[in-house]
């Protein structure tokens, strides 16, 4: 069963579309969603195991352009 985790996002002001933009083209994002409130972003990834999960938020997400503060969220059931 793969794991799933959660990652809210924080842009710099007018960056978010470029942000998901970024998001929507690595692998292991299940989804990217613009939403209001506190966060400017959700996406959905899904991975092998917790290891995975960390090395495409290290290596993949943390990187974009854009992306002022994340907090990443691992799924814990269904």
């Amino acid at each position: 069963m793969a794991t799933k985790a959660f990652i809210l996002i924080e842009t710099a002001v007018g960056k978010s579309r470029d942000v998901v933009s970024a998001l929507q083209s690595i692998n292991g994002i299940a989804s990217v969603d613009a939403v209001t409130g506190p966060y400017d972003i959700i996406a959905v990834l899904e991975a092998p195991d917790l290891n995975a999960i960390g090395g495409l938020v290290t290596g993949h997400v943390h990187v974009i352009k854009g992306i002022q503060r994340t907090v990443t969220c691992l799924s814990v059931g269904s």
